[in-house]
């Protein structure tokens, strides 16, 4: 009987992810393809579309999928990890797609939900000559983009100091509301295509590689604008905003999409700049998986339950922790030992479990 809810439940979950995909193409194409050359009607309509569906239809799917994914994982030894995971991000959904929308009169402040350099857009709002203050003066006004901006530096010391805390789950297993939140909330469905496979030495390579190009790319941009603020502009700027839209479009939001129903739901977070940033920081406070905490019986379930295909095993087999810059502290390895020998920690959790 069991069996057969979580096969209903599966069902919904897959379909809500292929709803989720589909919708996000076909309204992201028009929003960034076809708005500019619609006409002043159409244009609205389409920018309300794409306002409404990323947020109110994007957080009911992050609530609904959540409450599915934890029916689905309920016969696991342990989800508490997991658990702490989906109610971060449905916090998270609610204040950035929904109540600070509402309170700041803004439907795009999910743009200021992700810190540099994994946009520019904070930036190139600080600029009154730049393409996108003056597309957005007219529809936020300037004490809208004066509270999206504060918004935006709420946001990032929240990460900033949260990270310095918690290490790189703070950001990528609590708060990320473009790839962090579905691989989670989707999990127990990916991939969509297939069947989950282990990922070769040779690809886990190519992802390195990808991880430090994306970061420079990032960073570039990054510089440009601080360059453009300081009255340096080495290029046009709508060029440059252009370029960063198409390499969003395509690179990002397309690729993010390919991930999530071909390969892993964790497939940007191996290159995704900001991802990079914040796991530099976490092994600068010493994010790290503790293998010690009991008998290591070698099950293998923790290398098969990491999305991001660490080998945690063989470390387990001696009790050496294991640090990887590309480790997103999701917990599922934590959740999936039977012998609870595993655990997330940085230098602050020992602090405080020290202190109790």
């Amino acid at each position: 009987m069991a069996n057969h809810k979580n096969s209903r439940e599966i069902k919904a979950l897959k379909t809500i992810l292929w709803v989720y995909i589909i919708l996000c193409l076909i309204i992201a194409g028009l929003n960034f393809g076809y708005v500019s050359r619609a006409t002043p009607e159409v244009a609205a309509f389409i920018t309300w579309l794409w306002g409404f569906y990323e947020n109110w239809v994007k957080t009911s799917f992050i609530v609904l999928g959540s409450f599915l994914t934890l029916r689905i994982i309920r016969s696991s030894r342990r989800t508490v990890m997991r658990k702490r995971n989906l109610i971060g991000f449905i916090v998270m959904a609610l204040v950035v797609h929904i109540f600070g929308p509402i309170f700041l009169n803004n439907q795009e402040l999910y743009f200021f939900a992700m810190p540099l350099p994994w946009t520019t857009i904070p930036l190139q709002l600080m600029d009154p000559n730049t393409a996108f203050y003056l597309k957005y003066l007219p529809i936020f006004g300037f004490t809208g983009i004066s509270l999206a901006l504060l918004f935006y530096l709420l946001v990032t010391i929240v990460v900033l100091v949260g990270t310095l805390l918690l290490g790189r789950r703070w950001q990528c297993s609590t708060l990320c509301l473009f790839n962090g939140f579905a691989s989670e909330v989707f999990d127990p469905v990916m991939p969509l295509l297939g069947s989950r496979k282990k990922v070769k030495a040779r690809s886990l390579k190519l992802f390195a590689i990808l991880r430090w190009l994306f970061l420079a790319i990032a960073l570039g941009f990054t510089a440009y604008w601080v360059l453009y603020l300081l009255g340096l502009p080495l290029i046009n700027s709508d060029a440059v905003a252009k370029i960063e839209t198409y390499k969003y479009l395509s690179a990002e939001l397309l690729m993010a999409m390919f991930f999530w129903v071909a390969f892993s739901g964790r497939g940007y977070c191996h290159y995704c700049p900001l991802g990079t940033v914040v796991g530099l920081l976490g092994k600068l406070v010493g994010q790290q998986i503790t293998t010690n905490q009991s008998n290591c019986i070698q099950c293998g379930r923790c290398n098969a339950s990491c999305p991001m295909f660490i080998d945690l095993k063989t470390s387990a087999a001696t009790g050496r922790p294991v640090s990887e810059l590309r480790c997103v502290g999701c917990g599922h390895c934590v959740d999936s030992c039977p012998t609870e020998t595993l655990a997330y920690s940085t230098q602050f959790i020992e602090y405080i479990k020290n202190k109790n």
